[in-house]
């Protein structure tokens, strides 16, 4: 569940800030973040955090926020996969409400071009080279055929050999929509920088991926993350602890919640 768990929480902080607001269920007053475009059929794991809410629950009931659980789950997941390791800066509280608008506005789609999402992510106060690390974290894990289906069938810039072993699984016309690939097809399951070597290879699966080594301004850095290991996992560790520190505005009301599903 590594993957899902980082994505999960990238998916909380880029909507409102990191807030717990994504793990709400809808309810009469408000429509929440779960069944937004990015997220509906697509983010897991809410039964891993609430498994851990429930224990953390019965150590020190409301104490500590399901906002502060997933900074740390998505944290330990990167680096029980192989990657780095960081300080969370704790202290987080659960929002009250969710907004499956701003959800829908909010986070960057697999078809992105390199300037939407280095203007989404400045938007977030988060710099190219942030956006770029970040987007390492697509090293593990995988997609459903209708995020990269696009891709495989109409990008240019993509090896065709890997097109082709793409197309085998994901057809062009209809079906298949929620048959997965894996995102880094070299280590799919390890925390590394292999995803750039995709990149130059033109073996990005999304979009999105390609155009961070398409001729433009990231395609030095991905270079550099290729051959130093080290440089990416520290920059992603830093970037990782700048997103984390997306906080809700100031007069947002907030707690923490006793259930991650519903509010106190």
């Amino acid at each position: 569940m590594g993957a899902s768990i980082l994505r999960l929480f990238f998916h909380d902080c880029f909507v409102n800030g990191c807030d717990a607001s994504i793990l709400l269920d809808d309810t009469a007053s408000f429509t929440g973040e779960k069944n937004a475009g990015p997220n509906a059929n697509s983010v897991r794991g809410y039964d891993v955090i609430d498994a851990i809410k429930a224990q953390v629950e019965a150590s020190c009931s409301g104490v500590v926020s399901c906002a502060d659980i997933v900074a740390l789950a998505a944290r330990d997941s990167v680096n029980l996969l192989g990657g780095p390791t960081w300080t969370v800066q704790l202290g987080r509280r659960d929002a009250l409400n969710a907004s499956q608008s701003a959800a829908n506005s909010n986070l960057p789609g697999p078809g992105s071009s390199l300037a939407t999402l280095i203007t989404m992510f400045g938007n977030k106060g988060l710099s190219p080279r942030d956006m770029t690390s970040l987007s390492g974290a697509h090293t593990i894990g995988h997609a459903r055929c209708t995020t990269f289906r696009d891709r495989i069938y109409n990008d240019a810039n993509i090896n065709a050999s890997f097109a082709a072993l793409r197309q085998q699984t994901c057809p062009q016309s209809s079906g298949g929509d929620g048959t997965l690939a894996p995102i880094d097809a070299a280590t799919p399951d390890k925390f590394d920088n292999y995803y750039y070597q995709n990149l130059m290879s033109r073996q990005g699966l999304f979009h999105s991926d390609q155009e961070l080594f398409n001729g433009g301004s990231q395609d030095a850095l991905v270079k550099k993350y290729r051959g130093n290991a080290g440089m990416f996992a520290a920059d992603f560790a830093r970037a990782m602890g700048r997103m984390g520190s997306l906080m809700p505005s100031a007069d947002t009301p907030t707690e923490i919640r006793l259930d991650c599903k519903k509010v106190n």
